[in-house]
């Protein structure tokens, strides 16, 4: 404990500079940047829903094309 008095000036000098730095933030903080970062993420990102969706659909298109060509090779 008598260490603690005696760099107590010390401590509170670093503990000042960290607040002031906000080198430590609160638990609302967090959770603003956890909803921001999740909403720019909603934004940039496709969900893995429409990813499956969408290569479904590239699946039949191709299948489509696929058909296309064959019927156009047999006509020849």
């Amino acid at each position: 404990m008598d260490k603690f008095v005696e760099h107590s000036a010390m401590i509170i000098v670093i503990l000042m500079y960290f607040i002031q730095q906000r080198v430590f933030i609160t638990p609302e903080q967090l959770e603003k940047k956890h909803r921001e970062i999740i909403d720019e993420i909603e934004h940039k990102f496709a969900s893995l829903q429409s990813f499956k969706d969408l290569k479904f659909q590239f699946t039949e298109v191709k299948e489509k094309i696929d058909r296309m060509y064959d019927l156009l090779i047999d006509l020849k």
